[in-house]
């Protein structure tokens, strides 16, 4: 079974990050509350925490997977980003948006769609995120958590515990969050494309 950590969600304590982060860096597949449902997570690069959340979510080779990054200087790292689209996502994050991008070298090829170098990354609202992200130092390889032959996200950290608690190793509970997934922008050519609608407001990318 997984171990069960409530994090409060606006004021998150550093001692229950710190213990997360730890698990994390040793490889560990994390489920966590963002402005927009919980994700699945896991450490950058981490092959086999990967492949855990691919057959959880039961996903192929041909799904992107999102960098979940502190701020925008971490996206710079990982993605082509030039003033155009950098003013496009100071704009409009922090936020419920998953920005798609070409990603630089910086990104495991293992992350990566295997016929184009893109790479989904967003910055969350969530003091949670933010705050573990900054402990980690680096992005956390993330999934939203839908179930296998649903279509909404799972908003309730006890109803993943009961549902999922032996495929992960830390559920977070920071509180529901929306069911809402975020709406994904491709800003990889301008004009952006909105590839689904879903919580942010799309009407500055149309």
């Amino acid at each position: 079974m997984s171990q069960y950590v409530q994090i409060h969600p606006k004021n998150p304590q550093p001692r229950l990050i710190d213990q997360v982060v730890d698990q994390v860096r040793k490889g560990a597949v994390i489920a966590f509350p963002t402005d927009s449902g919980y994700a699945l997570g896991c450490s950058l690069g981490e092959k086999k925490a990967i492949d855990r959340i691919k057959q959880l979510r039961q996903l192929d080779d041909k799904h992107n997977f999102t960098l979940v990054c502190a701020d925008l200087s971490e996206i710079s790292t990982y993605a082509k980003v030039d003033n155009s689209v950098f003013r496009l996502l100071k704009a409009h994050t922090p936020g419920p948006y998953t920005f798609i991008l070409e990603a630089t070298s910086e990104v495991p090829r293992l992350l990566l769609h295997p016929k184009r170098r893109s790479i989904g990354v967003r910055i969350p609202e969530t003091p949670i995120v933010r705050d573990l992200i900054a402990t980690l130092g680096m992005p956390l390889m993330s999934v939203t958590l839908i179930p296998p032959g649903e279509e909404l996200p799972m908003t309730d950290a006890e109803d993943i515990e009961e549902r999922f608690g032996h495929q992960i190793d830390i559920v977070i509970d920071g509180g529901a969050c929306s069911f809402d997934p975020t709406t994904v922008v491709d800003l990889r050519e301008l004009p952006p494309e909105i590839l689904r609608k879903g919580k942010g407001d799309i009407s500055p990318f149309e």
